[in-house]
């Protein structure tokens, strides 16, 4: 894919939460899913092994950042991680907070529905906040 027509190296209305010159997280409108982010590296690069180590390590390091702060903002049963990439390959990395009532669960998010998930409300400026600050102690760290 050319990075003229790859929609995450030209996004429309992402909910940005942080960025930084390397990574952007953003929060992706899926009431199905409420909290679902994607920390999406900058650069159009297709495969992780394509990255130098330490770029590698800081995309990772995002990843799990954000995975702490879904998990102690809204206490999920479990946190998915995924990187596919088959229909836009472009490093992303689903970061998708599940709980035992949502439609698919325990089966993945793009599975069939087993039931019709639960109605689920979740405080948008805390995950925002928990979010920002995840990222802001790695910035403190580095």
């Amino acid at each position: 894919m050319n990075p003229h027509d790859c929609p995450l190296c030209r996004p429309r209305g992402e909910n940005v939460l942080w960025q930084d010159a390397d990574t952007r997280v953003v929060r992706v409108d899926d009431p199905a899913y409420p909290g679902f982010c994607r920390v999406i590296l900058n650069a159009h690069v297709a495969e992780m092994t394509d990255l130098a180590p330490a770029l590698r390590d800081r995309l990772m390091q995002r990843v799990f950042a954000v995975e702490a702060a879904l998990r102690h903002t809204l206490q999920p049963a479990k946190i998915n991680l995924a990187s596919l990439g088959n229909q836009v390959p472009h490093l992303h990395w689903h970061v998708i907070a599940r709980f035992v009532d949502d439609a698919t669960f325990p089966d993945a998010v793009w599975a069939p529905p087993r039931r019709a998930g639960a109605a689920r409300r979740i405080d948008s400026a805390a995950l925002e906040r928990a979010v920002r600050d995840a990222l802001a102690a790695l910035a403190a760290d580095a």
